[in-house]
């Protein structure tokens, strides 16, 4: 497969996640909770614009700040050290209040979604439908029948709401502070000289360049690093719901095993099964240590970075201490918010396996609901 058909897949495959993501959300705001629903998203959405607000502020802090330690004005020192415990206390409120609204808003989607889907599961017999077709249909039609619907309504369910939540509000929240700092970077940055043979070439904003460059190069590899892990992550929950459920059938059928005596052979499918969960697992987590390698190197090579660009700069004369402070602190946020993929790549592999899977169980229940008004009433 060439590039640009590795690009329009993952382009596809963006818009098929997109899609699934906004089917699963899209009910809840539209329901009988929707205001207090949207409520909340704004209130979310409006705090994420208070704390970015603050990091503008923290950012020109740093230069009045460190300006007051290289010239050694006490009375500024002091001064700015106050007026960052202001800055400090309201960042404070504005983080605590986020967190705590965004964990109200997923505690309320949850348990609508998961009435909703109980109502469903539980009405006109599609549990005992769902289950039976597992058994009735092919091999092939049988790997897309949803398996565990206890595990779909209450373990995928929370985890879809989460992430949908903390995913969603953090990339709105990556979008607006790359819009508030880069503009900031940008005029800090200055004008890079650089001379080839008899040529002068002249780079606007090239601090804001590097921080592109350097992130685009990183949420490259990070893809191809950790691309296996969605496939990896799905095939995990699938083995650890089979072995969870196996040994549910165990407890059931207790006297039926006693009295055939059947405790070797379900010891050995109980071992064949937790032995798909550990192989399965091994490859995860190296796949995950691979990532890590590179995430952990791609964040502490970034504390440096910009201190090594601008550095020249400062030691001509040309920037004093508080503007170097000042270009760490905005080629900081926006190497935060480009990087955006990198930090929640294992985070979003797992969202979209949970999408997946809930998407997966939602058709199928829609198909059997449409079946059944299809046959004719007795």
């Amino acid at each position: 497969m060439n590039l640009f058909s590795r690009i329009a897949k993952n382009i596809h495959d963006f818009e098929r996640f997109s899609t699934r993501v906004w089917e699963l959300s899209a009910p809840y705001f539209r329901s009988s909770e929707k205001w207090k629903a949207r409520a909340m998203l704004v209130g979310i959405i409006a705090l994420n614009l208070a704390s970015v607000y603050m990091l503008v502020l923290i950012n020109e802090w740093h230069r009045v700040f460190y300006d007051a330690l290289q010239n050694k004005d006490v009375s500024v020192f002091w001064k700015q050290l106050g007026y960052y415990g202001i800055l400090g206390l309201l960042s404070v409120i504005f983080a605590v209040f986020r967190t705590y609204l965004t964990q109200v808003l997923e505690m309320c989607w949850r348990e609508w979604m998961t009435k909703q889907y109980l109502q469903r599961w539980l009405t006109g017999h599609i549990f005992y439908n769902l289950e039976l077709a597992r058994f009735t249909k092919d091999a092939e039609d049988t790997l897309n029948t949803p398996d565990n619907p206890d595990q779909r309504i209450q373990e995928d369910i929370d985890l879809f709401t989460s992430h949908s939540t903390t995913l969603v509000m953090g990339l709105f929240n990556a979008i607006i502070t790359l819009v508030s700092f880069v503009g900031i970077l940008w005029s800090l940055s200055g004008t890079f000289s650089i001379t080839l043979g008899n040529t002068t070439y002249s780079i606007a904003g090239f601090m804001v360049w590097m921080a592109v460059l350097y992130c685009i190069l990183g949420s490259m590899v990070t893809h191809y690093i950790g691309r296996p892990q969605i496939k990896l992550n799905s095939l995990q929950q699938e083995v650890e719901a089979g072995f969870r459920h196996h040994m549910v059938r165990v407890r059931e059928y207790s006297e039926s095993i006693a009295l055939d005596k059947g405790e070797a052979v379900e010891r050995m499918l109980l071992s064949t099964r937790f032995g798909l969960v550990i192989k399965n697992y091994q490859k995860l987590i190296l796949k995950q240590r691979n990532l890590n390698w590179f995430t952990h190197f791609f964040d502490q090579v970034v504390v440096v970075f910009p201190f090594i660009v601008a550095a020249p700069r400062f030691f001509s004369g040309a920037i004093q201490l508080g503007q170097l402070m000042q270009i760490s602190s905005a080629f900081g946020r926006v190497q935060e918010s480009l990087s955006w993929l990198v930090d929640n790549y294992s985070a979003l592999a797992d969202w979209r396996a949970t999408t997946d899977r809930l998407a997966s169980f939602e058709d199928n229940m829609l198909m059997i609901q449409r079946q059944r008004r299809r046959q004719p009433q007795r």
